[in-house]
């Protein structure tokens, strides 16, 4: 049993997919969902590269709507889930949080990508494996 889990999302299916498992395969006290805002990946999204409050404040508010979403799903599974909303790198981040949050264990969702595009784009779930302090679960795309 782990007293807490760390399950970061992004939206994707991937992510929800992480929740279920964290919330029906693992025994545990409390399911830390967090989404981590990168203000950099945020601005280069857009046609052009806007620096301002209201920008980054609609960014916070559409965040905390999703975690608000994760929330539910895991209301629907029974679970103690409380949500956070982090800044900076994602994979920084999550690892500097398992400390925060004195977290035992990290399921992280993956796309599954392999090859070129996993070397070329990087992974995310890849880096927190490598990095973290506790124990990771990374779940893959259903085939």
């Amino acid at each position: 049993m782990f007293d807490r889990i760390l399950v970061p999302v992004d939206g994707s299916e991937h992510s929800r997919r992480a929740l279920s498992v964290a919330a029906t395969e693992f025994e545990t006290n409390e399911i830390v969902v967090l989404h981590v805002l990168d203000p950099f990946r945020a601005a280069s999204t857009t046609e052009e590269a806007v620096w301002n409050s209201d920008y980054m404040d609609e960014r916070e508010r559409e965040a905390e709507d999703l975690l608000e979403e994760y929330a539910a799903l895991g209301r629907e599974f029974d679970v103690p889930v409380r949500t956070e909303l982090a800044r900076g790198s994602p994979a920084r981040a999550i690892v500097g949080m398992v400390d925060e949050f004195d977290v035992d264990h990290v399921v992280v969702g993956s796309r599954g990508r392999s090859g070129i595009g996993r070397v070329l784009l990087g992974s995310v779930a890849e880096t927190v494996a490598r990095r973290s302090p506790v124990s990771v679960t990374i779940v893959r795309p259903e085939e």
